[in-house]
């Protein structure tokens, strides 16, 4: 038999997702007399879960539109690792992060005295990642999300297929039809992963640099599933094909350019393979490919290299071996 308790977190969970309801109904989906169910209703409402009751004929239950979410109950270890992921995520760019020091008091604010010393502790005992040691409080210009983030992700939840326009350099701009794959987080900065279909092209846009976005008119030519082969080859037919040792891999994972797969073809990830197309035209591209390239150190395998990526590689070795 269902523990009250769970039964409650249940119905909050159902009504939710709903503008109104009835009595019947809450006594047919969790199977309880009537008698319980409106004991139920009521010990929610004084929760503070945003309901309004209507009687007569075709009255019930409806739920008003509030931006407080009904309470959830977590374990000790749960709210634990939830403040730990949160602490984690410090000067991350969180989408919809407006305000992380009330955030942090609520969920202290949910435990016993006890664990809440305990909580304050880790604050000052974990360091991660985009932690500065010298001082673990202290956050970055960089910890808010560009405002562009959280407009983009409302749309691409209803729509893959967007209209946005794409300020490259300040003052310039274009409008572009894209096919969005992923948004993503990498080395400090918030990526589009998008098909181009102006360009016909797998491309990596800054989200700081989109405007207006919207979902797009335009009739796409192509199906989803295309899009994805498309996606595919332009990542397995690349000019430039690497292979890495196990220390190579472990400096991949640390840092890597967007959009680049690796695939493991050793025993417990001891080595792996990777291709990429490099604009070799673009002297920047160029550049940065082959600084990450000495970057990964000896565990580089060139199976595949553009002369121009080569040449510049041996340029910069060079350089580095006259200044010693």
């Amino acid at each position: 038999m269902m523990k009250k308790t769970e039964r409650i977190n249940l119905i909050m969970r159902y009504i939710n997702n709903r503008a109104q309801f009835t009595i019947k109904e809450i006594q047919n989906e969790f199977q309880i007399s009537r008698a319980t169910a409106i004991r139920d209703i009521n010990e929610i409402q004084a929760m503070g879960f945003p309901l309004v009751s209507e009687n007569g004929r075709g009255g019930g239950y409806f739920v008003m539109q509030n931006e407080y979410l009904p309470p959830v109950h977590f374990t000790k270890d749960e709210l634990t690792a939830v403040f730990i992921s949160f602490l984690a995520s410090k000067n991350s760019q969180l989408p919809y992060l407006k305000n992380r020091k009330s955030i942090s008091e609520k969920l202290i604010g949910i435990a016993n005295q006890t664990q809440q010393d305990e909580l304050i502790d880790l604050n000052s005992i974990l360091l991660f990642e985009n932690t500065n040691p010298a001082n673990p409080n202290v956050l970055e210009l960089d910890d808010a999300a560009p405002p562009e983030l959280n407009q983009l992700i409302s749309l691409a939840v209803q729509s893959r297929h967007l209209r946005v326009t794409y300020e490259w350099s300040p003052g310039f701009r274009e409008l572009l039809d894209l096919w969005l794959f992923h948004i993503f987080n990498t080395n400090g900065q918030w990526l589009v992963e998008a098909y181009d279909f102006g360009q016909n092209k797998l491309r990596y846009l800054p989200v700081e640099s989109l405007r207006e976005s919207m979902i797009s008119s335009q009739k796409m030519k192509v199906s989803e599933d295309e899009l994805t082969e498309l996606k595919r080859s332009s990542l397995r037919d690349g000019n430039l094909q690497i292979s890495l040792d196990y220390m190579g891999i472990q400096r991949f994972k640390r840092l890597h350019p967007p959009g680049i797969i690796l695939s493991f073809t050793g025993m417990f990830q001891s080595s792996g393979q990777f291709n990429a197309q490099i604009d070799i035209k673009n002297g920047e591209e160029l550049s940065y490919f082959a600084d990450w390239l000495l970057y990964l150190g000896d565990g580089v395998q060139f199976d595949k290299i553009p002369d121009q990526l080569r040449r510049l590689l041996l340029e910069k070795v060079s350089h580095l071996k006259n200044k010693l």
